[in-house]
């Protein structure tokens, strides 16, 4: 089992730029894939980015790519999204997931964190 804690969400302009914080506990956390997701209110939940474990792949969706960052700490327990630029189109609830290969899909991410609410105001 891996429980995972997502926080940093919160309000911000357009423009602006926030950091999501993601951390694991309990098995071993550099053993997995970690990928963000996030969810707008009555959308499907969304791919946004992934890293592999031990950092050297990552991809993201087009949506996000030169503005958002992935890395992860593997000493630390804890993957990072680093989102600048913001625009109002990302506001959702961002989720972070483990998975043991580097996918985009949702179906395979074995664990999930509760989620974080980011709003992007224009």
């Amino acid at each position: 089992q891996v429980q995972l804690v997502e926080s940093g969400g919160g309000l911000v302009q357009a423009g602006g730029s926030l950091r999501l914080s993601c951390a694991a506990s309990g098995r071993a956390f550099s053993g997995y894939t970690m990928g963000w997701f996030h969810q707008a209110p009555g959308k499907e939940r969304e791919f946004v980015a992934v890293i592999s474990r031990s950092g050297s792949v990552t991809r993201y969706a087009d949506s996000v790519k030169g503005r958002f960052t992935i890395s992860r700490d593997n000493a630390k327990n804890t993957v990072y999204l680093q989102m600048n630029s913001l625009k109002p189109e990302d506001t959702a609830v961002y989720y972070c997931a483990a998975a043991t290969l580097v996918s985009t899909l949702t179906t395979h991410y074995n664990y999930w964190g509760q989620g974080t609410q980011v709003t992007v105001s224009s």
